[in-house]
């Protein structure tokens, strides 16, 4: 009767053993072939400031380049504009914001003021108000639109002055509809592919 019992808690061991040596050996493999998904998405976007659009002219709106050396991403690159394209934001970075984007354009902007990159002010008074509609939802008289998170074919319009409903609905009408289309486009000015993958990475992908 022991030897069977010494057998079969042998046998346990033995088996238990070789499970824990498959799972650290499954795990290891995860940990030392996981990559941070690239990420890489667009949202159209339009600004007009007393029923002018902005144009987004001058060439300090736009990037060519890639990361910096060693893959480090900049802010710039976590959301930007690049090849002359003024309706298109390119967000490489989980989180980004409105207000993170139009920072990486010198431009500022908060819940009832727009600030151009040259350091004209456009605030809200009795006349004139900072409209802002996000896929067709009026958010004028709430959170500012700086805080929200850029996502994923967002159609956003940023309108400052006393128009009324009839020409904020045709200036909405006139955001671009491509961010989808951009999202099946290559894009040689991505900083995507050369994201680091860290440590922290790799055991949050275990976890």
């Amino acid at each position: 009767m022991r030897m069977t019992v010494k057998k079969t808690a042998k046998t346990l061991l033995v088996v238990g053993g070789g499970v824990l040596i498959g799972v650290a050996g499954l795990l290891g493999l995860r940990f030392a072939t996981y990559q941070k998904p690239h990420i890489h998405y667009h949202a159209n976007f339009a600004v007009f400031i007393n029923g002018q659009r902005e144009e987004f002219t001058s060439p300090i709106y736009y990037t060519d380049g890639g990361c910096t050396g060693y893959g480090v991403m900049t802010p710039v690159m976590r959301a930007h504009m690049h090849d002359r394209v003024n309706n298109v934001v390119h967000v490489e970075d989980t989180a980004v914001t409105w207000g993170q984007f139009f920072e990486n354009m010198w431009w500022s902007l908060g819940p009832d003021f727009i600030q151009k990159s040259d350091g004209t002010m456009y605030k809200a008074d009795v006349t004139n108000k900072l409209h802002v509609y996000s896929n067709g939802h009026d958010y004028t008289a709430s959170d500012s639109l700086a805080n929200m998170a850029i996502k994923d074919t967002d159609r956003v319009l940023i309108s400052f002055g006393n128009d009324d409903k009839q020409a904020l609905d045709k200036q909405y009408q006139s955001v671009g509809t491509t961010a989808a289309k951009y999202d099946t486009t290559a894009d040689p000015a991505t900083c995507s592919g050369s994201h680091q993958t860290t440590t922290k990475d790799k055991l949050n992908h275990l976890l």
